[in-house]
């Protein structure tokens, strides 16, 4: 099974040589990189374009320029990256693994930063994720390309939507290996105040308030 590994783009011109290059040792097993890009304006896409097997110019917004990327893919499996999260070594062989007897699943991930919360953190986030079976964007969502049916092209939460959805197909292979996300939005934010504000968006996305409306304050 061939692996197609799509990470959405918006301004990563300070990290996305690092974030491809880490990526090269699966391309050589034969997997497959997309970038999709959303209109940056910081020279990402000249820097991407050497680095991966297509780079694809998509209107702007995460579950668009996944959904885009999703469609060039020519792999029989899907794995969703953000630009800022890195793979632990090998990754496709669980992945592919996992795909074997589900139709999707999830990476456990650790939060790297100074601040000492941010390790439990991600602990809590792969405790909710592996009782609720909702998986988030940072946790490196992978799926078989013939389940995928999109993201919900909304302006926040479309990794909770798209859950939700593939949870009625069956629970997610929860891997244990961890993926490693960088910190910059707890820290620039403050820890707890970042994780009070997720908590309160995923509560009133829950009880039908606007994604659109979500995105302004997550802003």
């Amino acid at each position: 099974m061939r692996l197609s590994i799509v990470v959405p783009t918006l301004n990563e011109a300070p990290i996305i040589r690092a974030a491809l290059e880490a990526l090269a040792p699966l391309r050589a097993r034969g997997h497959e990189l997309i970038v999709a890009d959303g209109a940056s304006d910081d020279g990402t896409p000249e820097l991407a374009q050497p680095l991966c097997d297509r780079l694809i110019l998509a209107a702007r917004g995460r579950a668009t320029q996944m959904n885009a990327g999703a469609r060039e893919a020519r792999g029989e499996a899907l794995l969703f990256l953000h630009a800022d999260t890195r793979l632990p070594p090998d990754a496709d062989r669980p992945v592919l693994d996992a795909l074997a007897s589900r139709v999707w699943g999830r990476f456990d991930v650790a939060i790297e930063g100074r601040h000492a919360l941010l390790k439990w953190v991600g602990c809590a986030m792969n405790l909710r994720s592996r009782l609720s079976g909702i998986a988030t964007g940072d946790q490196a969502i992978f799926v078989r390309r013939e389940a995928f049916a999109g993201f919900p092209e909304i302006a926040l939460m479309e990794d909770v939507a798209f859950s939700r959805a593939m949870r009625r197909r069956g629970a997610p292979a929860c891997l244990r290996e961890r993926v490693a996300t960088s910190g910059r939005r707890w820290e620039s934010r403050g820890v707890l105040r970042t994780v009070w504000l997720m908590w309160r968006l995923r509560l009133e996305f829950a009880l039908g308030a606007d994604p659109a409306r979500l995105a302004e304050r997550y802003r």
